[in-house]
Order: C-alpha cells, then sequence, then structure tokens
C-alpha cells in the first residue's frame, strides 16, 4: 500500500513541480489569441470553459486503456508502477501538452500538419497513414468493448449486435455534428461518472487495506514476457500514448486561453495516470497474484475483471455505477477518434467543415472501413493498436522536440522520452510474432541502430530548420489588433 499511496503523490507531485517547469520551457502567451477566436466556425472552433475542456480531454483520452492497459500490465508486477508514474510525468504529460500548445500555436493544426511543417512534407503523408489507422483502430475497438461490457451487464439479454449498431448511430452524430451540441454537452456528467467509479476503487482498496504489492523490480509475469518492450507497449494510456497526440487539437480548438494549458493537457495526463494506477493495483491485490490474474483474462476477460473489481470492492449496485462508468470510457475515446479522423482527413484534402454535407462524406467511408474491421479478431487488432499507438507517440515526441530546438530552448525534454521510444516501437516490431518476428539479441542492436540513426537525423535536420527560420507559430496580431482583449 505504501508503493500505491507514493505513486499517487509523486503523479500529482509531478504535475506541480515537472508540469510546471514543462510550461515554463514552452513559454505560453496569456494575450495570444487561440484558434478559438481566430478560426471559430461554430463546429470545431469555438470557445469552451477550462473546466469542460479539461473534462472533455481527459474524457477523450481515457478508454479503455488506461484501465485494460494497467490490468493487463499487472501481470508483470509493482514494476508497472514505475512505468505509469515516470512516463507519465516525463513521457506522456510532456507529449499532450507539447501536441497540444504546438497546435494552439498552429491554427489547431493536428499531428499530420504539425509533423509536415516541423519534420518535413514527406512525414506529412506519413504521420497522415499512420493517424488514420491509428484512429481507424481504435473507433473500431472501442466498439467492440464496450458491447461486450454492455451484453455482460445485461448478461446477455440483448443481443452484442444491438449494443454495437447503437453505439456506432452515437459515433456518427458525434463525428459530424458541433463539438458543443453532443461532447461539450454530456462530457461533464460522464466525467463526474468516470471520476466517481475511479475515486470509489481508490477509497476502497485503501479503506479495506487490500494487499497491494510493495516496488520490487522482479518480472513476475506468468509467459515469462519481457518488460522491455512489452509493458511499454501494454501501458500506454495511463503512462504515454499517441492516441492522445490525434485528441489534443479537438481541444486545441476550443481553448481560450494559453494559460490554461498545463491544467488541460499536462493535468488530464496525470488524472489518467491515476486512474491507471488504481486500477492496476485492484488488480494485483484482489486475485491472489499474477498467474490467476492471468487465468482470468483468458477466461472472463479484461471486462469481466473490471467488473469482478467494481462489484467485489464497492458492492454490486454502486459496483454497477462503477461499471457504467468503464462502460462509457471506451464510447467517449470512440466518438473523439472518428471525429478526429474527419477533422485529419478534411485539412489533408482541405474542405471546410461548416457544411453538414462536407462532413458526412468524409466520414461515411470511416465508418464503412470501420464495420468491416469489427470482423476481425480484436486480440490481432489490440496488437496493431499498441505499436501504431506509440509510434505515433514517438513522433509526436520528435515533432515537439524538433518545435523546441527552433525556439532555442531545452528540446531535451522532448528528446529522451523520444529516444526512448524509438527504440522500444523499434524492437517490438523486429521481434514480434506481427513484424519481423526475429531473436530478442538482433531485434535489439538492429533497433539500437535504427535509434541512432533517426538521432543523429534528428539534430542534423534540427539544425538545417533552424537555420531557415522556420516559424514557429501563426501570426495572429492583425486579429488581436481588430478584436477585443479575452479572458477565461
Amino acid at each position: 500500500m505504501i508503493t500505491f499511496l507514493g505513486a499517487i503523490a509523486l503523479l500529482l507531485i509531478g504535475y506541480f513541480t515537472y508540469g510546471k517547469f514543462v510550461e515554463k520551457v514552452f513559454q505560453p502567451k496569456e494575450l495570444r489569441a487561440t484558434p478559438a477566436y481566430t478560426e471559430h466556425d461554430g463546429v470545431d472552433y469555438l470557445p469552451m470553459h477550462k473546466n469542460k475542456n479539461a473534462l472533455i480531454q481527459l474524457i477523450s483520452i481515457a478508454g479503455v486503456g488506461p484501465i485494460f492497459g494497467p490490468i493487463m500490465g499487472a501481470l508483470y508486477g509493482p514494476v508497472a508502477f514505475i512505468w505509469i508514474v515516470l512516463g507519465c510525468i516525463f513521457a506522456g504529460g510532456v507529449h499532450d501538452y507539447l501536441t497540444g500548445m504546438i497546435s494552439i500555436r498552429n491554427n489547431g493544426a493536428h499531428l499530420p500538419e504539425l509533423a509536415g511543417k516541423f519534420l518535413g512534407k514527406a512525414m506529412k503523408h506519413v504521420v497522415n497513414a499512420f493517424s488514420i489507422l491509428l484512429l481507424l483502430l481504435v473507433g473500431t475497438v472501442f466498439v467492440a468493448s464496450p458491447a461486450d461490457l454492455l451484453y455482460d451487464l445485461v448478461n446477455g439479454a440483448v443481443p452484442a449486435v444491438v449494443f454495437v449498431v447503437l453505439i456506432f448511430i452515437y459515433y456518427l452524430l458525434a463525428t459530424i455534428l458541433p463539438i458543443n451540441k453532443i461532447i461539450g454537452t454530456i462530457y461533464p456528467y460522464i466525467g463526474a461518472l468516470l471520476l466517481f467509479s475511479t475515486v470509489g476503487i481508490g477509497i476502497a482498496l485503501v479503506w479495506n487495506q487490500a494487499p497491494v504489492p510493495e516496488l520490487s523490480f522482479t518480472n513476475t509475469h506468468p509467459e515469462g514476457a519481457a518488460i522491455f518492450p512489452l509493458l511499454f507497449l501494454t501501458i500506454s494510456c495511463g503512462a504515454l500514448s499517441g492516441f492522445h497526440a490525434t485528441q489534443t487539437p479537438i481541444i486545441s480548438r476550443t481553448t481560450k486561453n494559453e494559460n490554461q494549458g498545463r491544467r488541460i493537457f499536462y493535468g488530464m495526463m496525470i488524472a489518467e495516470g491515476i486512474i491507471a494506477m488504481i486500477w492496476a493495483a485492484a488488480a494485483m491485490s484482489l486475485f491472489d497474484g499474477p498467474v490467476t490474474l492471468n487465468e482470468l483474462i483468458a477466461t472472463i476477460g479484461t471486462g469481466g475483471i473490471v467488473n469482478e473489481i467494481s462489484t467485489m470492492m464497492l458492492g454490486p449496485i454502486i459496483g454497477t455505477f462503477a461499471v457504467l462508468g468503464v462502460i462509457v470510457l471506451p464510447i467517449t475515446s470512440g466518438d473523439t477518434a472518428f471525429r478526429s479522423a474527419r477533422m485529419i482527413i478534411a485539412d489533408y484534402i482541405r474542405v471546410p467543415q461548416k457544411k453538414i454535407m462536407s462532413r458526412i462524406w468524409i466520414a461515411a467511408p470511416i465508418f464503412i472501413i470501420s464495420i468491416i474491421l469489427t470482423n476481425m479478431d480484436f486480440t490481432l487488432l489490440w496488437r496493431y493498436f499498441n505499436w501504431a499507438n506509440q509510434s505515433t507517440a514517438m513522433i509526436a515526441l520528435w515533432i515537439g522536440a524538433m518545435y523546441l530546438f527552433i525556439g532555442r530552448r531545452n528540446y531535451w525534454i522532448a528528446a529522451v522520452p523520444a529516444i526512448f521510444m524509438t527504440m522500444t516501437v523499434s524492437t517490438y516490431i523486429v521481434n514480434a510474432p506481427i513484424g519481423l518476428n526475429l531473436p530478442m539479441d538482433i531485434s535489439l542492436a538492429i533497433s539500437a541502430v535504427i535509434t541512432v540513426l533517426i538521432t543523429i537525423l534528428f539534430f542534423v535536420s534540427a539544425k538545417k530548420r533552424r537555420s531557415e527560420n522556420i516559424p514557429l507559430e501563426t501570426d495572429v496580431s492583425e486579429w488581436n489588433e481588430k478584436h477585443y482583449a479575452y479572458s477565461d
């Protein structure tokens, strides 16, 4: 229990210390107009209150990832706690803050546009493909998982396909309607339900003095799966997730003031880390060790474990509300995943989104492809999602490092986690059966070479781009002169 409480404390301290340091490095400008005003269209660009933005950001990034991932990561033992804390503070928080703030400085641009500007035009096309693939996988995975949870909740009384159809209908509406109509209206209530369920589980752990294992570097995985690189892909949401880089531009287009960025982007990453800590601790403490947990994952699945933890810790009635809180998480990440896909494609082909028909004809093919993907094996989808997710995080961190390098600021805050994740995702895809399936020692050697080459390429490119005086931000001085000052 000491490790668990200490980890929660470190996450909170990280927000007020390292989060403040990252903010100081970036240098937000309170009086600089944000895209919510300069690009206002009443659909994707419109100012919303900072509390609403924070809750939308949290609900968008907190799918089943910070719950299912930590439950799977709990198989490795307390070493999972280390990655959640260090990853959240020094990688995930930095990743989310920089992608959100750089997007604000560049008219609410999505990751492909930022990659094209700071990493080169070729990277724009690469990242665009990566982002669309990732969002399609997220959206598809987040149709199946909540449908299964709802099916279990009603004990099979309603066919799972009914829930799938209803979720798809909701996703379509959330994708094409203005952000303040559905997402901006219901997310605060969903956020309250999420916080209620998570805090309830956390309090129950402490109150019941649950046997949460103390800090250990021992790998307890029953199948002997390697900590590196697998743990760092298994636990993504809650520590570091490239999916967040696709979500932050949604809120960068509704943020009123740059000074709200640390609370909205870095702060909500810390909140997600706390969610991950609670569920990882619950999984480790309630099932008599990793062997039993592994058996449960194989039999009732992670969704079933969520149901077991909730009812065991909170009782059948309150536990049911907790399960509902978990069910809405993937749904509220799936809707923003499809929305982000629609926005990225629209930006890429330069189609304005003010007219609803423009949104519909872009969204329709996305949903058709997603429906086809629902027929694929969930486990296989999840493996590809993990790799695509962390590869996207790696790219986003390199973009952040490039932005800071060109601006002559402390780029190491992004470059160090970028280098680490380059090594991680390279090792995984070279070693994994879904990749090249090479032995681990060979995979590590190849990945080390890849990481060194990419790092060298970054510095060569960064020095060149700094000499070219690439503008770090769009010019909003004319807008500021014409309009009145704004506040939060």
